[in-house]
């Protein structure tokens, strides 16, 4: 980030930088609490996780105004620019991964009102997990402006993409073998999907931190030619 002569305009960057790595933290807990939850049957966590999307999009609303304020007053160019578009679309995904988190909740209180009445033997762990280190690697490239993690970050989606189908999958064959768990399959299946869509998510987040730092918007390309876009 470039050095100003208003220092007031460096702090409302710094200020805007640290807001989004804030709010990253506050979804990073969610995903957690959300499958916590859905391990253990905890109802009051489930609430809570539900109760708190309200403050992930209050942050969204918080950060787009302040960003549109920011540029309306300062009119900032080349790199400044760049960091404040890469604010506003990294807020939207945030506010999409918190989504997911509370639908997590909300199947795992199905889940469990239901007593876990024919569920499935499957671990979720391994995709969760996946998941959650993409976005913390992300918010880690938005932090440090470190393209080389982003591009980890990208080659990462399709490892979280194959563990899905690979769920997806056995959930098939469950409900083939024991009709029973087809309301528990379909329930895991929704938890799996929002998984999946965190490592979207975080991917997207990756690519705006390699447009921030080099000004290249490397969205649709796929993780080879990013490598080969940033080496040119």
């Amino acid at each position: 980030m470039t050095e100003h002569t208003s220092k007031q305009f460096d702090a409302e960057l710094e200020a805007v930088r640290s807001r989004v790595l804030q709010m990253g933290g506050l979804v990073e807990e969610q995903i957690v609490r959300a499958m916590d939850a859905l391990a253990s049957g905890d109802m009051p966590l489930m609430e809570k996780v539900i109760a708190d999307d309200h403050r992930v999009n209050a942050m969204e609303v918080e950060l787009d105004e302040l960003c549109s304020h920011i540029i309306a007053r300062r009119q900032p160019a080349a790199v400044d620019l760049r960091l404040l578009i890469t604010v506003i679309k990294t807020i939207t995904d945030l506010e999409r991964i918190g989504d997911e988190s509370e639908k997590i909740a909300r199947m795992a209180k199905l889940i469990h009102t239901a007593e876990r009445q024919h569920m499935p033997r499957l671990d979720l762990g391994n995709v969760a997990e996946r998941a959650l280190s993409m976005l913390r690697q992300s918010l880690d490239a938005f932090a440090r402006l470190d393209v080389s993690e982003a591009m980890r970050v990208v080659k990462q989606d399709s490892e979280v993409d194959d563990a899905f189908r690979a769920i997806m999958r056995q959930l098939i064959t469950f409900m083939m073998e024991d009709p029973r768990t087809i309301s528990r399959c379909l329930e895991i299946l929704f938890v799996a999907k929002a998984l999946e869509r965190i490592g979207d998510h975080s991917k997207n987040m990756a690519e705006y931190v390699v447009y921030m730092v080099e000004g290249r918007d490397v969205r649709h390309l796929r993780a080879d030619e990013i490598a080969r876009a940033a080496n040119e």
